[in-house]
């Protein structure tokens, strides 16, 4: 960050990314680029080293989609000195998080520990005891930092890049095909023999479901309340979802049944994801706001 912007913003009272979460944050950067490599890189592999056994490999490739971008996600937030800009990508995680930490203990009994896989090799086995450790250490340390972050001085940024009607229309309907999607499958699995262009098992239906709600809130809050500037890292991380989430369909297209509607409305979602978080990252600023002493008091509800 540039010391002289870092001076200006504390010279208008931003509220700033705070140590802890920064901290959190980069935890958080190292597990989701293991993740990345695991699911997405090694998805036909999961049986041998991921926490538990994905199948088919494009369920595993879609779910490190997720995690390659919350890894952006979080890499971007760190490279953010205001917290206005990262709020957005935090509240992502931390849905994400929670959600995924619900669908652990509801399938623990899936993970590859010893006692269930104990002919499965040590690295397997490593990788279920360490998934269930930062699933209940991470949205716990989350969520207090969450409200230190809320609570410290200063305010955010006034909103200077308002969300142009037509691309904050398409990012409302995007939100509530993710929304109502995720929430089908997290709260009934079976559920995705309907909605979903692909078998999926119930641990690993809520874990996809639980990438779609997280992006789901994403995009309901930049169509809500977005300001352009403070979604850019959203929309860069939004972007590289909807891409490889393509490219792992290119890569595994006999999992799809493609004389099934729900194979050609998933795709044309998944482009549609590509193609506004392109435009949202295109429309919005990089660089810091002008001079101006207009702060706006925010708190969770702002984007």
């Amino acid at each position: 960050m540039d010391p002289a912007t870092a001076t200006l913003d504390a010279s208008r009272g931003h509220r700033r990314l705070r140590p802890g979460m920064r901290a959190l944050l980069t935890a958080f950067a190292v597990l989701t680029a293991l993740a990345t490599g695991a699911l997405f890189v090694l998805a036909e592999n999961t049986s041998e080293t991921f926490a538990w056994t994905i199948q088919p490999p494009l369920t595993a490739a879609f779910i490190g989609a997720g995690y390659a971008a919350g890894f952006v996600l979080v890499v971007l937030s760190l490279r953010e000195p205001l917290w206005a800009h990262s709020r957005v990508p935090v509240l992502t995680i931390l849905v994400f998080v929670v959600l995924t930490l619900v669908a652990t203990l509801l399938h623990v009994d899936r993970m590859h520990f010893d006692d269930d896989f104990g002919g499965l090799g040590a690295l397997a086995r490593g990788a279920a005891w360490f998934w269930l450790a930062v699933y209940v250490v991470v949205p716990v340390a989350m969520a207090v930092l969450l409200v230190v972050q809320e609570r410290a001085p200063g305010a955010d940024p006034a909103p200077r890049h308002p969300v142009p009607g037509l691309l904050r229309t398409a990012l409302a309907l995007e939100s509530a095909l993710l929304l109502v999607a995720g929430a089908l499958i997290y709260v009934r699995p079976a559920t995705a023999e309907s909605v979903w262009p692909w078998e999926m098992a119930p641990f690993t239906a809520r874990v996809v479901a639980a990438w779609l709600l997280a992006f789901g809130l994403a995009t309901a809050l930049a169509a809500v309340a977005g300001d352009l500037r403070r979604l850019r890292t959203a929309a860069i991380a939004y972007t590289v979802f909807g891409a490889l989430v393509l490219a792992a369909v290119a890569r595994f297209p006999d999992t799809l049944d493609w004389d099934a509607p729900a194979a050609w409305v998933f795709v044309a979602l998944a482009a549609g994801v590509v193609l506004t978080g392109a435009v949202g990252w295109r429309l919005a600023p990089s660089d810091p706001a002008p001079s101006d002493p207009a702060t706006t008091r925010s708190g969770l509800g702002r984007g």
